[in-house]
């Protein structure tokens, strides 16, 4: 198929969906699909990825014209890795994972993330329906990948993870849901049950008024490099080992 200028507009418009909110607008854009090795297994996902602007349009055309000068590169963008049916299957899981480059993408064993973020993409499969959502712009907690190298300096002095955070001058826990909450509203409007430890993350979905059922626990690949970091989220950020349901 040949792509003009009019038939590309025509292509990309079908898969756009421009999600206006108080303070300019969320461009969201899939579904696309996308195979993915899971365990030895190709299972077959939909990929959607979003841009949050402050000043929107509702043209398509002046987005694209504007595209090679934003200069997305050099920022992040999230995305959302949908399985199943996703919008009307009657209970779904979801899982709301902060972007870590050591743990996803090293495998580092310091932290539960590369786990977290694996096991819970399993998880959705088994369940036959669900999201994981990937925020991008959540490392460490929120306070970027090179403060986050800083504070792992001052972890190897003996410090915990909330104590370096805070010794570099950001509060322990930085990180907002607003986006992706805006996102599962728009793909999602019944219930759904979310794989956390995190009791924070549920205020933020409840409090978003999110249909949320309840929770199930994410816990695994313990080990001497990340027992103490583990113990650290239970004691100071509340993290919870058991599953219950939303009263």
């Amino acid at each position: 198929m040949e792509i003009t200028k009019s038939n590309k507009i025509d292509l990309i418009k079908e898969k756009v969906t421009i999600v206006p909110h108080d303070n300019g607008a969320t461009y969201l854009v899939g579904p696309i699909r996308l195979p993915v090795q899971l365990e030895g297994n190709t299972v077959h996902f939909k990929w959607y990825c979003w841009l949050d602007v402050e000043q929107s349009s509702n043209s398509l055309e002046e987005i694209l014209e504007k595209l090679p000068e934003s200069n997305l590169a050099s920022q992040q963008q999230s995305s959302v890795l949908v399985y199943g049916d996703f919008n009307e299957s009657e209970d779904a899981l979801i899982r709301m994972h902060s972007i870590c480059h050591t743990g996803d993408i090293f495998g580092s064993k310091r932290c539960d993330c590369g786990y977290q973020l694996k096991q819970s993409m399993k998880m959705i499969v088994e369940h036959g329906s669900g999201a994981v959502f990937y925020l991008a712009n959540h490392e460490g907690r929120g306070i970027g990948l090179f403060s986050k190298a800083l504070a792992y300096l001052l972890q190897e002095e003996g410090l915990d993870t909330v104590e370096a955070n805070e010794e570099l001058g950001f509060a322990d826990d930085t990180r907002s849901y607003d986006e992706a909450i805006r996102v599962l509203k728009n793909l999602r409007t019944k219930p759904v049950t979310v794989i956390t430890n995190n009791p924070k993350k549920l205020s933020a979905l409840q409090n978003s008024g999110a249909n949320v059922l309840g929770r199930v626990p994410l816990w695994g690949d313990i080990s001497g490099y990340n027992k103490h970091y583990l113990e650290t989220k239970m004691e100071k950020a509340g993290h919870l080992k058991g599953g219950y349901p939303i009263e």
